[in-house]
């Protein structure tokens, strides 16, 4: 009988916390919220929790004017087809930001967090920046560290092939 007790007190304590793990895995807030976009650190904030929130239009207009820039479709696409799955398990730290001796382009430190694939696997730290230029006023990302980028946004373009001369 006193066998049962201590039995049924082990599987009661493991009940509640399997309950306690999954309420806080449900109801656990995301730790970015939008803020103002008239800063470069304001714009990078933004930009992830649009991406996180899958709002690829709000996300697409921080993007600023580079070579291998995407249409919209196509951005939308590459978060749809593969990064979507890569942001939403890679968790970002937001550092300080760097101005330009002209104020026209900024850099903002990133610390990007990649989750371990085991029970024993930590995972790890990589530090990156954000690259970010004034354009009509406002600050666009010219680049970000992958998941938030596509590799192909940062590709240089293929050179046209030599026409020979007749």
């Amino acid at each position: 009988m006193r066998q049962d007790r201590f039995l049924i007190g082990i599987l009661t304590g493991i009940g509640v916390l399997v309950v306690l793990a999954l309420a806080v895995y449900f109801f656990r807030r995301s730790g970015l919220d939008y803020v103002p976009e008239d800063t470069p650190r304001g714009v990078v904030q933004n930009y992830i929790v649009a991406l996180q929130r899958h709002d690829y239009e709000r996300a697409y207009r921080y993007l600023g004017s580079f070579q291998n820039r995407p249409d919209l479709a196509g951005f939308r696409n590459a978060f749809l087809s593969y990064l979507d799955r890569e942001v939403a398990l890679t968790g970002i730290e937001i550092g300080e930001v760097s101005l330009s001796a002209d104020g026209s382009s900024a850099r903002v430190y990133l610390t990007v967090l990649r989750g371990g694939r085991g029970p024993f696997d930590q995972g790890y730290r990589e530090n990156y920046t954000a690259e970010l230029a004034q354009e009509d006023g406002q600050w666009k990302l010219q680049n970000m560290p992958y998941p938030f980028w596509s590799y192909d946004w940062v590709q240089p373009l293929p050179a046209e092939p030599v026409k020979p001369s007749p």
